[in-house]
């Protein structure tokens, strides 16, 4: 039996990745791995080269996607770094999607609600003198000071 021709299959030995490792394109894998609500805004991300793939920027959203390959790009005010896992076959429930990458870097707890809500309640009604409308009270001084009634 001959020895099998390795010009048949030229990614055979020669340490490249073949055709099943080449996933979707980009912009298709963001949405169905639910980074982005809508496939058009993954392709601004895509197209505005916010976004890295194995630390190399893509201009592009049709760039293909494979396994293994790492993404770092801006979402909701922090860096995501995630590693492709699987490619998917469609947008499925977000227990789906989970499955489809690993997250390298986790985001940042956010604080606790109950801490921030009286701090923000005292900050709005402190403002800088002379910036927007007056208060009740300050229109009153103002009145007193006019000397109206």
């Amino acid at each position: 039996m001959p020895a099998p021709d390795a010009s048949a299959n030229p990614a055979a030995g020669t340490g490249e990745i073949g055709p099943d490792e080449i996933g979707p394109r980009i912009d298709k894998w963001l949405w169905r791995a639910r980074f982005f609500k809508t496939r058009t805004l993954a392709s601004k991300l895509c197209n505005g080269g916010k976004l890295r793939v194995n630390s190399d920027p893509i201009a592009k959203a049709h760039y293909r996607v494979r396994r293994g390959d790492v993404l770092t790009f801006p979402q909701g005010g922090a860096i995501r770094v995630v590693e492709v896992r699987d490619f998917g076959v469609r947008r499925g429930p977000a227990t789906e999607a989970q499955t489809l990458y690993e997250d390298l870097a986790p985001p940042a707890p956010r604080p606790a609600s109950t801490e921030a809500a009286p701090k923000a309640a005292t900050a709005a009604a402190h403002r800088e003198a002379g910036a927007g409308r007056p208060t009740k009270a300050e229109r009153r001084a103002i009145d007193r000071l006019r000397g109206r009634p």
